[in-house]
């Protein structure tokens, strides 16, 4: 009886660890479910804006052929009318000067005249085609984004299956990236193998009101306040506006062309405070953002409140190279096809720390900015100062990438 007690007991423990993994197993199918109808709805309606935007395309593709061919071909016709229209005359000519009698010289002299003055009429005016045909371009350009839509989708199906890096949400690195000069290769390391172009768009929500933008992409400086609406992260002391894009993993590369002023382009921490005062709420003046600035005269490197001036002349194209997992954060100047090094933020385990402030500042401070989910950032600091994000210079050897 003992022994049936017993194994009666073992059977019940049984059954109630059973009915919970039954129910545990139950949630998971249920989790798994509800996960998996809220993916299939957002990749759905990714599809459909996916789908619109190739649609808009389309028709953006269509309506420019069929403008191109109205206008050219109005023009051609045109030329063709003329032309017909001055041979039916001159034919007209030269039949009615054969058809004089031979023994009625004046008759004959009026039609000679005729004749002449139609031979030396003026000739209709050269075509002029300013953008020749442009829209034949057009094939070239749907076949373009065509491949690119196919290695995309390939990729990021490579991606889902395993078979790739790690699946950021941004394009691989087709261009753009030069070798930096050889003092920066003797004083900084190469970045590594697999760069990725960061695709910035400017966050109106965050632009201070003296700053107007240019679509998403451009930036300047001006006098008049601009009414924009009230917003919890918009800048209200410091001419400044962020990227609505996040950096919390993987390396990122972008580019930004100083148009003029005094500019300052760095990273910010999302949870940074845009209402801090001017003093504190500049890039690099705090221990929530770096930046390179343009002073009009030289190069500073900031962060912290602790300033490196770089001896390098203007460049108007400034590389921005951030590489998360290595805590690092790379200038450089971009010009003709090569690329030289401005400025590395990363922490040095060597000794320079101990007698330059500003690496000192760096070593103590800068790697905790990576426990952030970070931000591009941008400081019109001059009236007028503006700068234009992008596109990566094409002309470039991509060195970032083969390295």
């Amino acid at each position: 009886q003992a022994q049936q007690a017993k194994f009666l007991s073992d059977a019940e423990n049984e059954l109630e660890e059973l009915a919970v993994t039954i129910a545990q197993a139950k949630k998971m199918v249920e989790l798994i479910k509800g996960a998996a109808t809220k993916e299939r709805e957002r990749v759905e309606k990714l599809f459909a804006e996916a789908s619109e935007v190739l649609a808009t395309f389309q028709k953006e593709v269509a309506d420019f052929i069929e403008h191109g061919e109205r206008s050219m071909l109005g023009e051609a016709e045109a030329d063709l009318r003329w032309k017909e229209e001055r041979r039916a005359k001159l034919v007209q000519c030269k039949q009615n000067l054969e058809n004089v009698p031979s023994t009625d010289t004046i008759y004959f002299l009026q039609e000679f005249q005729a004749l002449k003055v139609a031979m030396e009429e003026n000739l209709s005016p050269a075509l002029s085609f300013q953008n020749e045909l442009n829209f034949t371009k057009c094939t070239q350009a749907v076949g373009t984004v065509k491949d690119v839509l196919s290695a995309a989708c390939k990729k990021q199906w490579d991606h889902l299956q395993g078979k790739g890096i790690d699946g950021l949400s941004f394009l691989e690195m087709e261009e753009g990236l030069c070798s930096p000069s050889p003092s920066a290769r003797r004083s900084f390391h190469h970045p590594p193998s697999s760069p990725l172009a960061f695709i910035i768009d400017l966050d109106s929500d965050t632009a201070d009101k003296f700053i107007q933008l240019f679509g998403t992409k451009g930036a300047k400086r001006v006098l008049c306040p601009i009414p924009y609406p009230e917003s919890p992260t918009r800048f209200i002391n410091c001419e400044q506006v962020l990227g609505v894009n996040l950096m919390n993993r993987g390396n990122y590369y972008w580019e930004v062309e100083l148009i003029d002023g005094w500019v300052s382009i760095g990273v910010i921490a999302e949870d940074f405070d845009p209402q801090q005062s001017y003093n504190r709420g500049r890039l690099g003046r705090n221990e929530k953002s770096c930046c390179l600035q343009w002073n009009g005269q030289n190069y500073v490197a900031w962060f912290g409140g602790f300033e490196s001036v770089i001896q390098q002349p203007f460049f108007h194209t400034i590389g921005v190279f951030l590489e998360y997992s290595e805590k690092a954060l790379t200038f450089y100047g971009v010009k003709d096809s090569k690329m030289t090094c401005l400025q590395q933020f990363k922490v040095s385990h060597f000794a320079k720390g101990q007698f330059d402030p500003f690496q000192n500042k760096i070593n103590h401070q800068f790697a905790s900015l990576f426990l952030c989910k970070l931000k591009p950032a941008f400081f019109l600091e001059s009236v007028d100062a503006h700068l234009q994000i992008g596109p990566l210079k094409k002309d470039c050897v991509s060195v970032l990438k083969r390295r």
